[in-house]
Protein backbone atom coordinates (compact mmCIF):
# COMPACT_ATOMS: atom_id res chain seq x y z
CA UNK A 1 0.00 0.00 0.00
CA UNK A 2 1.53 3.26 -1.13
CA UNK A 3 1.45 6.63 0.55
CA UNK A 4 -2.12 7.94 0.25
CA UNK A 5 -2.84 10.21 -2.71
CA UNK A 6 -4.51 12.76 -0.42
CA UNK A 7 -1.32 13.10 1.64
CA UNK A 8 0.82 13.50 -1.48
CA UNK A 9 -1.60 16.09 -2.88
CA UNK A 10 -1.59 18.07 0.35
CA UNK A 11 2.20 18.02 0.52
CA UNK A 12 2.51 19.08 -3.14
CA UNK A 13 0.01 21.92 -2.71
CA UNK A 14 1.45 23.08 0.63
CA UNK A 15 5.20 22.56 0.48
CA UNK A 16 6.02 24.97 3.32
CA UNK A 17 3.53 23.31 5.67
CA UNK A 18 4.69 19.88 4.51
CA UNK A 19 8.32 20.70 5.19
CA UNK A 20 7.49 22.14 8.63
CA UNK A 21 5.47 19.02 9.47
CA UNK A 22 8.28 16.69 8.39
CA UNK A 23 10.88 18.80 10.21
CA UNK A 24 8.78 18.63 13.39
CA UNK A 25 8.60 14.84 13.11
CA UNK A 26 12.37 14.63 12.60
CA UNK A 27 13.04 16.90 15.59
CA UNK A 28 10.75 14.88 17.85
CA UNK A 29 12.43 11.63 16.83
CA UNK A 30 15.88 13.07 17.55
CA UNK A 31 14.81 14.57 20.91
CA UNK A 32 15.37 11.47 23.00
CA UNK A 33 17.26 8.23 23.48
CA UNK A 34 14.77 5.75 21.99
CA UNK A 35 15.94 3.70 19.02
CA UNK A 36 14.15 3.51 15.66
CA UNK A 37 12.30 0.26 16.39
CA UNK A 38 11.06 1.40 19.79
CA UNK A 39 9.85 4.71 18.40
CA UNK A 40 8.08 2.91 15.55
CA UNK A 41 6.26 0.58 17.94
CA UNK A 42 5.24 3.50 20.15
CA UNK A 43 3.81 5.32 17.13
CA UNK A 44 1.79 2.22 16.21
CA UNK A 45 0.53 1.98 19.79
CA UNK A 46 -0.51 5.65 19.87
CA UNK A 47 -2.28 5.33 16.51
CA UNK A 48 -4.02 2.16 17.68
CA UNK A 49 -5.27 3.78 20.87
CA UNK A 50 -6.51 6.80 18.96
CA UNK A 51 -8.28 4.52 16.44
CA UNK A 52 -6.62 6.28 13.52
CA UNK A 53 -6.66 3.85 10.61
CA UNK A 54 -4.54 5.97 8.30
CA UNK A 55 -1.94 6.53 11.01
CA UNK A 56 -1.79 2.79 11.76
CA UNK A 57 -1.24 2.17 8.04
CA UNK A 58 1.47 4.84 7.87
CA UNK A 59 3.28 3.80 11.02
CA UNK A 60 3.13 0.13 10.04
CA UNK A 61 4.86 0.96 6.74
CA UNK A 62 7.48 3.00 8.57
CA UNK A 63 7.98 0.31 11.22
CA UNK A 64 8.60 -2.37 8.62
CA UNK A 65 11.17 -0.10 6.95
CA UNK A 66 12.83 0.39 10.36
CA UNK A 67 13.26 -3.37 10.70
CA UNK A 68 10.33 -4.10 13.00
CA UNK A 69 8.95 -7.57 12.31
CA UNK A 70 5.28 -8.28 11.64
CA UNK A 71 5.25 -10.32 14.86
CA UNK A 72 6.53 -7.34 16.87
CA UNK A 73 3.92 -5.06 15.29
CA UNK A 74 1.14 -7.55 16.05
CA UNK A 75 2.34 -7.82 19.65
CA UNK A 76 2.30 -4.02 20.06
CA UNK A 77 -1.30 -3.93 18.86
CA UNK A 78 -2.34 -6.90 21.01
CA UNK A 79 -1.00 -5.08 24.07
CA UNK A 80 -3.80 -2.54 23.55
CA UNK A 81 -6.50 -5.16 24.26
CA UNK A 82 -6.99 -4.58 28.01
CA UNK A 83 -7.04 -0.81 27.53
CA UNK A 84 -9.11 -0.24 24.39
CA UNK A 85 -11.10 -3.49 24.15
CA UNK A 86 -11.40 -6.35 21.72
CA UNK A 87 -13.27 -4.60 18.87
CA UNK A 88 -10.82 -1.70 18.73
CA UNK A 89 -7.80 -3.99 18.97
CA UNK A 90 -9.19 -6.24 16.23
CA UNK A 91 -9.76 -3.23 13.98
CA UNK A 92 -6.15 -2.13 14.47
CA UNK A 93 -4.89 -5.63 13.68
CA UNK A 94 -6.83 -5.53 10.43
CA UNK A 95 -5.25 -2.16 9.57
CA UNK A 96 -1.78 -3.54 10.28
CA UNK A 97 -2.54 -6.57 8.13
CA UNK A 98 -3.68 -4.30 5.28
CA UNK A 99 -0.04 -3.20 4.99
CA UNK A 100 1.69 -6.48 5.84
CA UNK A 101 -0.50 -8.49 3.46
CA UNK A 102 0.00 -5.92 0.71
CA UNK A 103 3.77 -6.09 1.09
CA UNK A 104 3.62 -9.90 1.02
CA UNK A 105 1.53 -9.84 -2.17
CA UNK A 106 -1.64 -11.19 -0.57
Amino acid sequence: MAVPKRYKKFMDENPDIGKAYEDLGTAVHKAGPLDDKTRALIKIAISTGARMEGAVHSHTRKALKAGVTPEEIHHAVKLSLPTIGLPSMMAALSWVDDIIDNQNGK
